[in-house]
C-alpha cells in the first residue's frame, strides 16, 4: 500500500517542479519583451523567492518518494542495469535526476552568495528545461521501450 502513495506523492511533485520550469522557461521569457523593465524585474523578484521558499520541499518530496520507490521495488534492478531495458532507463532516469539536483544546489548557493545573475538564470532554467524533457521521456520510454 505504500508504493502507490509513495508513486502517487512523486507525481504530484513532479508536476509542481516541472510545471515551475516550464512555466519559467517557456512563458517568463517570452513575456520579458513585452513588459516594462521595471516591471519584470518585480516579476520575477516575486516568483524568484516564492521558489525559492516552495522549491526545497517540493524536491524533498520529490527525491524522497523517489528514493523510497527504488527502495520498495526498484534496488535490484539498479544492481544489476545492464541486464534490462528498463533498469537502464531508470538508471539514465535517475543520474539526470541528481544532476538537476545539483543544478537546484548550485542555484541555491549562487543565491545565498549574491553571485546570482541573469545569465546563470538563463543558463540554470535552460539546463534544468531539457533534463526534465528527458526525464519524462525516459519515465514513459522505462515502461514502453524493451530491447
Amino acid at each position: 500500500m505504500i508504493y502507490p502513495l509513495l508513486l502517487t506523492l512523486h507525481l504530484f511533485a513532479a508536476l509542481v517542479f516541472i510545471g515551475t520550469v516550464f512555466f519559467e522557461v517557456l512563458f517568463l521569457e517570452s513575456i520579458r519583451k513585452q513588459l516594462p523593465v521595471k516591471v519584470m524585474v518585480l516579476l520575477e523578484q516575486g516568483i524568484s523567492r516564492r521558489a525559492r521558499q516552495l522549491m526545497p520541499w517540493v524536491l524533498l518530496l520529490l527525491f524522497g518518494a523517489g528514493v523510497g520507490m527504488v527502495w520498495l521495488r526498484y534496488w535490484p534492478l539498479l544492481l544489476t542495469p545492464l541486464q534490462s531495458s528498463f533498469g537502464l532507463l531508470l538508471g539514465l532516469k535517475i543520474l539526470l535526476a541528481c544532476s538537476v539536483l545539483g543544478h537546484f544546489l548550485w542555484a541555491m548557493w549562487l543565491f545565498r552568495s549574491g553571485r546570482m545573475n541573469a545569465r546563470y538564470v538563463h543558463i540554470i532554467h535552460t539546463s534544468v528545461f531539457l533534463h526534465m524533457l528527458a526525464i519524462v521521456l525516459l519515465a514513459k520510454a522505462m515502461f514502453y521501450v524493451a530491447w
